[in-house]
């Protein structure tokens, strides 16, 4: 459902890291208020927040953005946003996985040397993926997609129609995906162009028919390529298509 809730920041613990590839770690977060953390469905997006000081301070209203603006530069926590991979409300603690590439942003940085006991914050966002009553489904993404990826997949009715291309840096990358029956996955080693990959597996596939329904997200090239290829080239109306650039290779610290 792609609606935003009225949430405010609350403070989570780290405790456990667990790497589920050489480029990702799945790091779950506990804490008092987290049982009541809105969650709408597999691609749900978080607002994490990141300190850069010793005097870590979240906002503590719904008016969360004029109150993170207003605290001097030296203290104002870092935000990205992250999906959650798994949430337990009665446990109060929710799972995020982490794309890991050293320390050329901040949030790699923070989750490459986290441990337990380590706190962040975090606050309830959207979540984008409403299929409705598609016939059928094209996934796409690249490695930070693939935690919504892998949330939808296990949301999926039995026998869903569905395609999901993955176009990732190598295969370090590639991670266990719960497969449901009539899914077809596709892990694709990305070329010089992003989206690229993507496009040519498309080019000579005859497309199913029925009522399609597209959800493209990661790097913000890959995104809008898939987006423009579907709407020009194969005749997708714009509106069964959700896509996303989560981040931009453009910004050297794209976390």
């Amino acid at each position: 459902m792609s609606v935003k809730s009225q949430q405010r920041p609350m403070f989570v613990t780290v405790t456990a890291v667990r790497k589920l590839s050489e480029h990702m770690a799945r790091i779950t977060l506990a804490g008092d208020d987290v049982p009541n953390f809105a969650y709408a469905g597999p691609d749900h997006l978080a607002r994490v927040f990141f300190p850069v000081a010793e005097d870590f301070r979240l906002p503590v209203t719904e008016d969360w953005w004029p109150e993170l603006q207003a605290m001097p530069a030296e203290r104002r926590p870092v935000m990205r946003n992250y999906t959650v991979r798994r949430i337990d409300h009665a446990r109060g603690e929710l799972d995020i996985d982490f794309v890991l590439h050293g320390d050329t942003g901040p949030a790699s940085k923070w989750a490459c040397a986290a441990s337990p006991g380590d706190r962040i914050g975090v606050l309830s966002d959207r979540s984008e993926y409403e299929p409705q009553d598609a016939d059928w489904q094209l996934l796409v993404g690249d490695e930070t997609a693939l935690p919504a990826i892998a949330g939808i997949l296990e949301s999926l009715a039995p026998q869903t129609n569905a395609t999901v291309l993955l176009e990732v840096a190598d295969s370090f990358t590639r991670l266990e995906l719960a497969i449901p029956d009539g899914v077809e996955v596709s892990w694709l080693n990305r070329g010089a162009h992003r989206g690229a990959e993507v496009i040519n597996v498309l080019r000579p596939v005859t497309l199913p028919e029925g009522k399609p329904y597209a959800w493209v997200a990661g790097e913000q090239k890959l995104a809008t390529s898939i987006r423009r290829y579907l709407v020009n080239e194969r005749g997708i109306d714009k509106k069964q298509i959700y896509f996303c650039g989560y981040w931009s290779a453009n910004r050297p610290a794209y976390d």
